[in-house]
Parts: structure tokens; C-alpha cells; sequence
């Protein structure tokens, strides 16, 4: 039996351009989804997201049981999991956009505005910049250092530095990928980051944390 990737729809992600992106980087069985017995079943989790923090994490918890089967399937049932955007940030305690809302927690920390501290600087920072691996590497071999496709005017400050996957400049050092155990999150857009992200994708597909 091909492994089934539930990819999650939530109303907050460009479902279409990752679908495809995973497709090509080899995911055999993509099923884009708003079922929390889908995502209960399946062998690895996408969670995407675009928008602000607090219209995703809306959503999310919005579809009665879905955070529940998530929970279960990754930190019970031991699912390799992929957040992407703000389905990255949503793995933070907090996030402090248009408010404070909670995020899953999954990996303490908070996502904030990111500083001007440069004034040449534009927020948001979008386009094409550097990955560059972490001191640590808790995500097991699965980033690499390379260019990525940015788009994103908040940024994940994770509690404990060894989380930290990969990290980005833009005016200073921005978090570029968080991870924990079977739990990875990305700032970038694999989907919109060409042979990097697709490599990265196909790496995903075969991750055994």
C-alpha cells in the first residue's frame, strides 16, 4: 500500500501549488483534506498556511477534531510532520498578529513582526534568500543549506535555540526552519522555491525521525 500524505485543507493555504509540488517530488497519494479521521489515518501530515496567524489558527480550530487528530497522529502515532509558512508559525505557543492568539504549542516560542532595524530593509521579507543550517540540527539531515522563496512579515522566535533548524538574514537573523522529534516547520515556500524545495519535499517524503 502507497503511504497516504494528508495534506490539510483548513481555508488558509495554497493547496493547489503545494499538492503539485509534493506530486512531483514523488508523493504517490496526496489527499487534500478537511477530515480529521483522514489526517488520523495517514502516514505523514502537510499543514500550510498563508494569511495572518490569527486567521489561520481560526481556521484550524475551526474544524471540530482536526488539532485533536493532528495531536494524535504526530505526538501518539508518530507521523513525520511539515509546516509550512504559517503552518510553521502555527507551531508556536503564541503568535502576536492582530493580537495574541494561541498556536499549538508543538514548539515553545512566539511569532512577532519582524524588527526594522535596518531602514533598506522592506517588510514583508519576500523573494529569494539563503538557508543556512542551524548550530544544531534537529531535524535529522532533512534541511539543507541553499536559496529559498520567502514571503512573510512575522517571524517564529523559538523559547529554546535547540529547535532551531535554519536560519535566514534579512536585516538581522530571522528563523528559517524550527524542528522537534517527528515535527518540522519551514518559513519558506518549498512549492515556490524551485529544485531546492522540491529536493526538500522528496526528502520529507522518505524522512524516518
Amino acid at each position: 500500500m502507497a503511504e497516504v500524505l494528508a495534506l490539510i485543507d483548513y481555508g488558509a493555504g495554497n493547496l493547489h501549488s503545494v499538492a503539485n509540488a509534493l506530486k512531483a517530488a514523488g508523493a504517490p497519494n496526496v489527499a487534500v483534506t478537511a477530515d480529521p479521521d483522514v489526517v488520523r489515518a495517514a502516514d505523514r501530515i502537510v499543514l500550510p498556511g498563508v494569511g495572518s496567524f490569527k486567521a489561520c489558527a481560526q481556521g484550524l480550530w475551526g474544524i471540530s477534531g482536526m488539532v485533536e487528530a493532528m495531536t494524535e497522529r504526530v505526538h501518539v502515532g508518530g507521523a513525520p510532520f511539515l509546516g509550512i509558512c504559517v503552518g510553521m508559525q502555527l507551531l508556536a505557543t503564541r503568535g502576536l498578529e492582530h493580537g495574541v492568539t494561541r498556536g499549538l504549542d508543538w514548539v515553545a516560542g512566539e511569532v512577532q513582526l519582524i524588527e526594522r532595524t535596518d531602514p533598506t530593509i522592506k517588510i514583508p521579507h519576500m523573494g529569494w534568500n539563503d538557508v543556512a543550517l542551524g548550530l544544531h540540527d534537529p531535524a535529522s539531515g532533512l534541511i539543507e543549506p541553499g536559496e529559498a522563496y520567502f514571503l512573510h512579515s512575522y517571524h517564529f522566535a523559538p523559547e529554546d535555540g535547540h529547535t532551531v533548524a535554519a536560519m535566514t538574514d534579512h536585516g538581522g537573523g530571522l528563523v528559517a526552519a524550527v524542528a522537534r522529534d517527528n515535527v518540522v516547520g519551514v518559513q519558506f515556500h518549498p512549492e515556490k522555491s524551485q529544485v531546492y524545495g522540491l529536493s526538500l519535499l522528496s526528502r520529507f517524503l522518505e524522512w524516518k525521525p
